[in-house]
């Protein structure tokens, strides 16, 4: 009979579906029983927010606070300039210093929503591992740290075997990711006493060779622990959709747009979502994920809402609730939609239907704006729009216009007073 943990961190991880490989998970799990203990995640900062793939690794984090333990949620200023090989078939473009500041103060925002940061002992904190990587003597380095690791092992782990084998180049700077990655444990380990370091299960490698050197170096008993892959039931990763990325930062994707994503999921995904991403209880989540029929439309609702109210707040996922089942069941054009305005500045020459549709954020691009148009899934006040290059004037916008992308997402343009 498979151990089942016991101390309320790794129970409710087990619980709801988390735990994928633990190294140790009757010693960690001793540990936690017995003392409050600080657990890091690592996250590069190669967005200026993070998507809903991350949220898994956050809510990890959340819990892990909830149980009265001390996450570390660990911004790589210095290994986003080395671009983790792991699930990649290419190597990551390259940011400037300045630009990883500048997306790492857009991450911290993700992370104010989901943990409380300060001096407690519980208190999450967010270091950064380019304090200790940007100021390593390479010779040094090399020297005090590279004999630990084989070229045999490192060529076994997935994160380097899977990219040889599909003949996709890896850089001599990747290769050398998983040594940072092991390093930033030992030096958390060294710092702020952290035992545990948590990932996705394509970390699994990674997080092993930190064990290993921690061990080594410091002489400490530290573990690691990985989460299933995540994928929807078709298949496809969490985190992208067909028209880009699930941002978690309001900024880049307005609260009803994230909370239609979370309601257009797939019924056998409903209960693996509620328990992942929700803090209802188990049982709970299990009987929404029974339901059937039309019916499990309300366990899709009560999702969208449990999930955007922890990213954006209760009120705006209940506005966007609302909102949605205005739009769905009246077909008006409902106030609580995405609003873009124009200027009558802007549309003295007009502006293209494509415009209208990238500007309002239904469209990522003018591409994707004149595909979503070609293909017949363009409406303006529920009419296809069939060219992508008719104007519209500031008199077509005096009411305002009601975009449709599709049958489920919808915006206002509208002009400024």
């Amino acid at each position: 009979m498979p151990y089942k943990p016991r101390s309320d961190f790794l129970h409710i991880m087990n619980n709801r579906g988390f735990l994928q490989d633990c190294s140790d998970l009757e010693g960690l799990d001793e540990r936690m029983k017995k003392e409050t203990i600080s657990a890091y995640i690592g996250f590069d900062a190669t967005a200026d927010s993070l998507h809903v793939g991350s949220l898994i690794q956050i809510m990890m984090l959340r819990w892990l606070q909830k149980t009265g333990h001390r996450p570390i949620a660990l911004m790589g200023g210095g290994t986003t300039k080395i671009g983790d090989p792991s699930g990649k078939d290419q190597s990551r473009q390259l940011l400037t210093s300045e630009e990883i500041q500048q997306n790492i103060i857009g991450i911290r925002q993700v992370f104010d929503k989901y943990i409380k940061f300060g001096d407690g002992s519980s208190d999450a904190i967010q270091p950064n591992n380019a304090e200790w990587l940007e100021n390593l003597n390479y010779v040094e380095f090399l020297r005090n740290y590279g004999r630990h690791f084989t070229i045999n092992r490192m060529l076994s782990f997935d994160s380097v075997r899977l990219r040889l084998e599909r003949e996709q180049p890896l850089t001599f700077l990747e290769f050398n990711y998983m040594l940072l990655q092991a390093y930033d444990f030992m030096e958390l380990n060294k710092r702020f006493g952290c035992l545990l370091q948590m990932g996705g299960s394509d970390q699994w490698g990674n997080i092993v060779n930190g064990i290993d050197l921690t061990r080594r170096i410091n002489k400490s008993e530290v573990y690691g622990v990985t989460t299933p892959l995540l994928t929807k039931a078709d298949g496809s990763k969490m985190g992208k959709s067909a028209d880009g990325a699930i941002w978690l930062n309001e900024d880049k994707l307005e609260a009803y747009h994230f909370w239609q994503f979370w309601r257009n999921t797939m019924d056998e995904d409903v209960v693996k979502f509620l328990k992942l991403f929700t803090e209802l209880p188990v049982k709970e989540c299990e009987r929404l994920g029974k339901l059937q029929g039309s019916e499990i439309n309300i366990a899709k609702q009560i999702l969208a809402t449990e999930v955007t109210s922890l990213a954006h707040g209760r009120d705006k996922a209940n506005n966007a609730a609302e909102t949605s089942k205005t739009v769905f069941a009246h077909g008006s054009s409902a106030k609580g939609l995405p609003t873009e305005y124009f200027s009558e500045s802007e549309l003295i020459n007009g502006v293209t239907g494509a415009q209208l549709f990238t500007k309002s954020g239904l469209s990522n691009s003018g591409k994707d704006a004149k595909r979503l148009i070609s293909e017949g899934g363009a409406r303006i006040e529920g009419i296809v729009l069939n060219d992508a290059a008719k104007l519209f004037y500031a008199d077509d916008m005096i009411n305002g216009l009601k975009l449709s992308a599709g049958k489920k997402r919808h915006a206002l343009v509208k002009i400024k007073d």
